[in-house]
């Protein structure tokens, strides 16, 4: 059996000689156009970005080297009985595109555990914050820390071949992988816990020792956690979180720093800390109702109240989809096998259901679908995780596993460094005028 390397290795070749012949045969063929909305408006969907990690489509959502929500789900290993995929498993998809083998998921979990011990000093950082330091701020405070072991950073300065940047990118890139669910469950159990810390359990795989060391030992817990980071951990290249990344590793930074930048990125309310900001919103809406689970007209009534005091609805959009989130999708199915009584699900489900009718009838929005956001919350607090600050953590350990898969690939294929042209204001107005 090969390894994740090995099998990446093999990879690289013939992928180098497709990326060269699009550069060559085919560099000046025009692929996008911008216009003047698109430059003052973030640069949406301006295509001039590669990855083969993810690509999202409008109607079937984010596909995983092709694979869709619903066939990664069946396709990747579990463990013996489990019913969710297996992060590890998507790593190495990820990776190579290749679905992996049961025993080559193992190999990878057996790796990440061999690689897992964290510095004392990355321990000494975190514990130094005050316990009132955002969770997010701690999370790239540690990750920032890490970066001691960097062997990207040391080969760059020692010198080596840029064919070779690949390979202390993907050392790297595993050891982070390794390491960050102590971190993350330090920063859980530091600022919640009374900095009463769990010893990691190597017998388990990645992620249910993640949930162990956060100190949430129910199966399902550890189920949801495959899940979870499973479908968060891509989006396509342009996200923020993502395209951070790829710009400060475009520098030549090391897979840690480029990671920090990116879950810089993440921690960001128009980002990743949108799913903290929707189940904040959903309790407040309890409050405001009076009741955990409305009537369908209680519930409708209010969200034309928040409409109309201009709020919006928050976990329902998306900048790209124009359908229902599949990752939405696969959280709601995992609620309805494991939790379909629950108060917060039920009212979740009558949102689904509701919102948007309401959001169609108010006409504001091109899209009144759920996305990922809008359904992660009430399954963490169902079992037991209620400290929604911490949220992003968890969307930030999971976030790393596609991030750094390109970082890995950006480098094994020469990817130059990211400058786009900036103009000015009156560049625009006399381009539009002219």
């Amino acid at each position: 059996m090969s390894s994740l390397k090995d099998r990446l290795a093999e990879k690289i070749g013939p992928m180098r000689e497709r990326v060269n012949l699009l550069r060559t045969v085919h560099g000046e063929k025009v692929i996008s156009e911008c216009t003047i909305s698109q430059a003052i408006g973030g640069m949406r969907d301006v295509k001039c970005m590669v990855s083969d990690i993810s690509a999202l489509d409008p109607m079937e959502g984010i596909k995983f080297r092709g694979y869709s929500i619903p066939e990664i789900r069946e396709k990747l290993p579990r463990i013996p009985g489990g019913k969710e995929p297996l992060p590890e498993a998507l790593l190495w998809l990820l990776m190579t595109g290749d679905v992996p083998t049961s025993e080559e998921t193992s190999s990878i979990t057996a790796e990440l555990h061999r690689r897992s011990t964290l510095p004392e000093h990355v321990k000494n950082v975190l514990d130094a914050f005050p316990l009132d330091a955002h969770p997010m701020t701690m999370f790239i405070a540690g990750i920032t820390a890490m970066q001691t072991q960097s062997q990207f950073a040391v080969q760059y300065h020692d010198g080596m071949r840029k064919e070779e940047y690949w390979v202390p990118a993907f050392e790297d890139t595993l050891t982070i992988l390794a390491q960050l669910p102590e971190v993350a469950a330090r920063i859980y159990r530091r600022k919640y816990k009374n900095s009463e810390y769990i010893a990691a359990d190597t017998s388990l795989d990645w992620a249910g020792n993640f949930a162990h060391m956060i100190g949430l030992d129910n199966p399902n817990l550890k189920m949801l956690m495959r899940l979870y980071l499973v479908i968060h951990s891509d989006h396509e290249a342009g996200n923020v979180s993502a395209h951070a990344t790829h710009l400060v590793g475009s520098a030549l930074s090391d897979p840690y720093l480029s990671l920090a930048a990116g879950i810089a990125g993440l921690a960001g309310p128009l980002h990743g800390l949108a799913n903290q900001e929707v189940l904040r919103w959903i309790t407040d809406l309890q409050a405001k109702m009076g009741v955990e689970v409305p009537t369908e007209k209680q519930l409708e009534d209010a969200l034309w109240d928040t409409l109309k005091s201009g709020q919006v609805i928050p976990g329902f959009g998306h900048a790209v989809l124009r359908q229902t989130d599949p990752r939405y999708m696969a959280q709601r199915e995992f609620a309805q096998r494991n939790l379909p009584e629950d108060p917060l699900f039920k009212l979740v489900s009558m949102l689904f259901e509701i919102a948007p009718r309401v959001l169609t009838e108010h006409g504001k929005t091109k899209n009144p679908w759920p996305n990922v956001d809008a359904h992660s919350g009430c399954l963490l607090v169902h079992y037991g995780m209620t400290e929604y600050d911490y949220y992003t953590v968890l969307f930030g350990v999971s976030r790393a596993i596609g991030v750094l898969s390109n970082y890995v690939w950006s480098r094994a294929l020469g990817y130059a460094l990211e400058r786009p042209k900036s103009v000015t204001t009156d560049w625009l107005l006399a381009k539009a005028q002219g």
